[in-house]
């Protein structure tokens, strides 16, 4: 079998579980750091992509205050505490279940997500956006938009979890909800003029890589060290063998 064949074979060893974390290492090594030197060199077509959408939005925002106060609701709603809270509620239920290898991963990810995400503000130091008569004011640096990097972290965290308990309908339920409410929290940020575009862009694909990387260690782990069947985690979530022991009969929820 060629080299290529065994990256791709889910039976190999490693095999195709190694490829998705390399892939997962590559949209946050490639599309992240093109997009990080633009940021540092201030591109000039990103620039004046950031620009528009900033004067845009705060536009609109400043001709329509309802339209600003739902943003700046979506923005205190799904800040980063409430993703903290959630996934630190899901470790507690996943202790208290004694699913203890989920509810490490889980602490990992929400916390090495976070603190990556910290560290890259700090080394980027980008200034926010400054806008006439602003609508909302927000400190520290921008890049990457700390809302989005955490709504990406919490949703995509929950989500794995919860795959596993839910049907056909119940998952695209999650899914819907795991992709719309970390655009709304980043969308909301530019429309309440704290955050350039590519701020946000940066954190969907930085805290996407994160929990891409994290759940392919995690698949690795079960198949490699403790021999269960290959999982397909965009459908069945991270250890599908733990749904017994995280729902109290070990079914599933919803209908197909």
């Amino acid at each position: 079998m060629s080299w290529w064949r065994r990256r791709l074979d889910p039976e190999h060893g490693l095999g195709l579980r190694l490829t998705v974390a390399t892939a997962a290492l590559a949209l946050i090594g490639v599309p992240f750091t093109v997009l990080l030197v633009f940021v540092k060199t201030s591109f000039g077509p990103l620039t004046e992509i950031d620009q528009g959408a900033a004067w845009d939005l705060h536009a609109y925002a400043i001709g329509n205050p309802g339209f600003a106060r739902l943003m700046q609701l979506i923005s205190d709603v799904f800040a980063p505490l409430t993703w903290r809270i959630a996934v630190g509620a899901a470790v507690a239920w996943l202790v208290w279940r004694r699913a203890y290898h989920l509810a490490l991963w889980a602490a990992t990810t929400i916390t090495v997500g976070g603190l990556l995400g910290l560290a890259l503000k700090v080394i980027v130091a980008r200034a926010r956006p400054s806008l006439p008569d602003p609508v909302a004011i927000a400190p520290g640096a921008s890049f990457p938009s700390g809302h989005t990097v955490n709504a990406t972290l919490g949703a995509g965290i929950l989500l794995l979890l919860v795959l596993p308990l839910v049907r056909e309908r119940g998952r695209a339920v999650a899914w819907t909800l795991a992709v719309l409410i970390p655009l709304a929290v980043g969308f909301s940020r530019i429309a309440l003029g704290v955050h350039w575009f590519s701020d946000v862009v940066g954190g969907l694909v930085f805290g996407v890589a994160v929990v891409a990387a994290t759940a392919a260690a995690f698949e690795t782990w079960r198949r490699r060290d403790v021999g269960r069947r290959p999982a397909q985690p965009l459908r069945e979530g991270v250890g599908p063998e733990t749904k017994r022991e995280i729902a109290p009969e070990g079914g599933r929820i919803g209908r197909r």
